[in-house]
């Protein structure tokens, strides 16, 4: 290696350590790991918080943009398109889904579009039109723009899909905050909660926390019962459903 193509590397080695040293920490929590569903639930608000500072511990003394998103287990799904044929709405074309987050919401400091580009928005998943949602088999572009567009405004509907701009806070350039909401519709599972710092367009640092969504008490019960033992808990659902039919047919049968 020449002496020039040396201090070239050390060079480019200097500017890559310091660059880093610059880059902040992002230490997040939240107020509840652990989200209990019981029978009267009516949702959960969460606190997504924590500190920004510098790798040696003290504060990050800078302006930075603060994204929280929050996404629940994927699942699979079918959107069906409705089409009026002689007065009659008919399912029309329809598409699928592979891995639709079962909840999506994200809090930002200011709106997505003047704190990132959209390349970087659609790398990071920052913001609903850019939550990546891919279908199953070969679908046109366009079609398929459509379909996401739909879905997206579905669960937006349902409450299950939601984008706060403005909503995260900054005090003293050190500390954030979020509050995000859980409707009682929300699925069980593990929800992540990635939190990102963003300076001039660029990510700096990011972070992971994961909260636990679970059903208790009988209808818990009766799900991990219908996990765990799905072959038996199909055929007891038939049995109780034929039984009651009976039962029924007999009653309007004296009356």
């Amino acid at each position: 290696m020449t002496g020039s193509s040396l201090r070239a590397l050390c060079a480019a080695l200097a500017v890559m350590l310091l660059t880093g040293a610059r880059d902040p920490i992002l230490v997040p929590e939240i107020s509840q790991h652990e989200v209990e569903v019981r029978q009267g639930f009516t949702g959960a608000d969460l606190l997504l918080f924590g500190a920004l500072l510098t790798p040696e511990g003290t504060r990050a003394g800078q302006d930075y943009d603060i994204v929280v998103v929050l996404k629940g287990p994927t699942q699979s799904i079918i959107l069906r398109e409705k089409s009026k044929v002689a007065g009659i709405w008919l399912n029309a074309s329809s598409a699928e889904f592979r891995s639709a987050p079962s909840y999506y919401a994200v809090a930002s400091t200011r709106p997505i579009a003047q704190i990132v580009d959209d390349k970087t928005a659609a790398i990071y998943e920052l913001g609903l039109p850019w939550l990546q949602l891919s279908p199953i088999g070969a679908i046109d572009p366009r079609q398929q723009a459509r379909f996401a567009a739909g879905l997206v405004d579905l669960k937006s509907r349902q409450g299950l899909y939601g984008q706060a701009d403005g909503s995260v806070h900054v005090s003293g350039q050190v500390l954030y905050q979020a509050r995000i909401s859980l409707p009682s519709s929300v699925l069980t599972g593990t929800y992540t909660a990635e939190t990102f710092a963003i300076w001039k367009g660029r990510v700096v640092a990011s972070a992971t926390s994961r909260v636990e969504v679970r059903k208790l008490g009988f209808e818990g019960a009766i799900a991990r019962f219908s996990q765990g033992q799905s072959l038996l808990y199909g055929l007891l659902a038939v049995a109780i459903s034929v039984g009651m039919g009976w039962i029924a047919g007999r009653a309007f049968a004296l009356v």
